[in-house]
């Protein structure tokens, strides 16, 4: 089968991200309210405190309502196509330009490199979408605000570099799709390579299977850092601020990432790092299983649209003649 160009593949990739990120998009906002929540916010009225993820989902529908599972779905959409868009634009340029130089199967840890690098270059032009829609999953009732609205707000809060919020974990969090690709891609070249049929492309449910697992692995090594970020990113509500004391709320100012691990661990031990992760990995591995199903659909659509339309441009150049 032809590749894609680099452009090609960041479109198919984005199609199929836009949509599985839109099938799991309520697990994300669970994920989210679960990540912000320490055990000496229990006692304020004006947190909503959840349990377990399936706590969370009834809470959210009893008091929002459905569309509370799905608040910033636009940015959240908007945000992973633009992610993964040029996730997949610099790694299959990167991964492109590195084999035209270096001829032959690459290596497990070659894989991951380039994935990571890949991942920074996105991480740099997307993090401000990421950092609002965090703001718009767990604002309050009484502060929630549009995406740019809410984008505005943080603007005029922390300045143009409140944008990038969590930057520092999100490019050691890098390491988590170069995780999700490298071991994707040994699977399945191992798959392709030992099964009877030889040459034959992989199924939708090998591919779902071997994805699943992938980002199984990339989502419990990196959690903690996930935790970070979300909480870097995070703004406490109003009524939270007004009911808690200086030393509480100094307990949910954040400076690094160290600084919040060191305070979840404080609050909630070694489990607090891990609060949300069931969450985060349904949806992750739903998501990024699902991905990599629809995306080889996609890439093949896109194939054939691009063939059609180098012909239709063949035939028209013919006619002029």
């Amino acid at each position: 089968m032809a590749k894609l160009s680099p452009f090609g593949d960041a479109v198919a990739g984005s199609a199929g991200a836009a949509f599985a990120n839109t099938l799991v998009y309520p697990l994300d906002v669970i994920k989210t309210r679960l990540q912000v929540q320490t055990k000496h916010m229990a006692h304020l009225a004006s947190h909503q405190q959840y349990n377990s993820a399936w706590d969370a989902f009834w809470k959210i529908v009893e008091q929002e309502g459905i569309s509370g599972l799905y608040v910033g779905l636009t940015g959240g959409i908007f945000g992973t196509v633009a992610q993964n868009f040029a996730y997949f634009y610099w790694y299959s340029l990167i991964r492109g330009s590195y084999q035209k130089k270096n001829p032959g199967p690459l290596g497990t840890f070659t894989e991951l490199a380039l994935g990571a690098i890949a991942g920074a270059f996105s991480q740099l032009f997307t993090l401000p979408i990421a950092v609002v829609n965090t703001r718009q999953q767990t604002a309050s009732k009484k502060e929630k605000r549009t995406f740019f609205q809410t984008m505005r707000e943080v603007v005029r809060e922390d300045g143009y570099q409140g944008l990038w919020k969590g930057l520092t974990p999100s490019l050691i969090l890098t390491v988590n799709p170069a995780i999700t690709y490298g071991v994707f891609e040994r699977l399945k070249t191992y798959l392709l390579t030992t099964r009877p049929r030889a040459g034959n492309a992989l199924g939708s449910g090998e591919i779902f299977l071997i994805g699943a697992i992938s980002k199984t692995l990339a989502t419990v090594v990196t959690f903690p850092y996930i935790l970070a970020k979300v909480k870097l990113q995070w703004k406490p509500s109003k009524e939270l601020l007004e009911s808690s004391t200086k030393e509480q709320i100094e307990k949910l100012r954040y400076k690094s990432s160290l600084d919040v691990l060191r305070k979840v661990y404080e609050s909630d031990g070694i489990t607090g790092w891990y609060k949300g992760m069931k969450a985060q990995i349904y949806k992750a591995v739903l998501n990024q299983a699902i991905l990599f199903v629809t995306k080889e659909q996609f890439t093949l659509y896109i194939l054939a649209l691009f063939q059609l339309i180098s012909k239709l441009q063949a035939n028209a150049k013919q006619v002029k003649a």
